[in-house]
């Protein structure tokens, strides 16, 4: 009984993805990244992102679609101005990021949104340095949370053919460290305070080669009807 269910599953599952058109999809590209709550601004870690992923169309005319992915992504922060204090993190994520996706009927542009869920594969190791007489970071602690959910939202378009150009924008929602304790030397008082807010933050852009127009796929459908 449970072999004859399997193999419906199965069969099910083969005409589904016949039906839906399912195109595969590789990437690769840069991210440039930082950490919220770490007392420093702007997007100075630059990062490598690849993936494999896979898209498929919700609606019968292509103008709602669905992505699944696996990929690799560094993020993390930098920072070597001396202003509040130097810092250098390597986080090294893979990344599993599920994109609802509309596409502009008129300039066919994929613009989506949704969730993502990564696992930190690599702890930072570097040091930070800093001026105790100026400001001091907490560096006693430096482990990082081993599960990071983000919310994404995506732009997408076609160059030529199968080759696409893609940049994204995710942000943590839970935060990616329990907290991060910073004191301040002013007037030789001492100004303590702990953020427990630490988020990642990135902009990733890349360039995305699809198997297969599913828009080219369903239109051909459509003309031999």
């Amino acid at each position: 009984m449970r072999k004859a269910i399997f193999i419906v599953v199965l069969l099910y599952c083969a005409s589904f993805c016949e039906a839906q058109r399912i195109a595969a999809y590789v990437s690769s590209g840069a991210t440039v990244s930082q950490i919220e709550g770490d007392e420093l601004k702007g997007f100075d870690k630059w990062g490598y992102t690849g993936s494999v992923g896979a898209m498929i169309n919700l609606s019968e005319n292509g103008m709602w679609k669905m992505s699944l992915e696996a990929g690799y992504s560094m993020r993390g922060a930098y920072n070597n101005s001396g202003d509040p204090y130097n810092i250098k993190v390597n986080l090294s994520y893979v990344d599993v990021p599920l994109t609802a996706f509309f596409r502009d009927p008129y300039g066919g542009i994929l613009i989506g949104v949704g969730p993502v869920y990564s696992r930190l594969v690599q702890q930072p190791h570097d040091v930070i340095s800093y001026n105790p007489d100026y400001f001091i970071p907490d560096t006693s602690n430096m482990t990082f949370l081993k599960n990071d959910l983000a919310l994404a939202g995506e732009i997408r378009f076609t160059i030529w053919s199968g080759l696409q150009f893609s940049v994204r924008y995710q942000r943590s929602i839970i935060s990616i460290k329990d907290s991060w304790n910073f004191t301040e030397i002013s007037n030789n008082r001492a100004h303590s305070w702990k953020n427990v807010g630490i988020y990642n933050s990135s902009v990733m852009a890349r360039l995305i080669w699809q198997f297969g127009g599913l828009d080219e796929q369903r239109s051909k459908k459509h003309r031999r009807r």
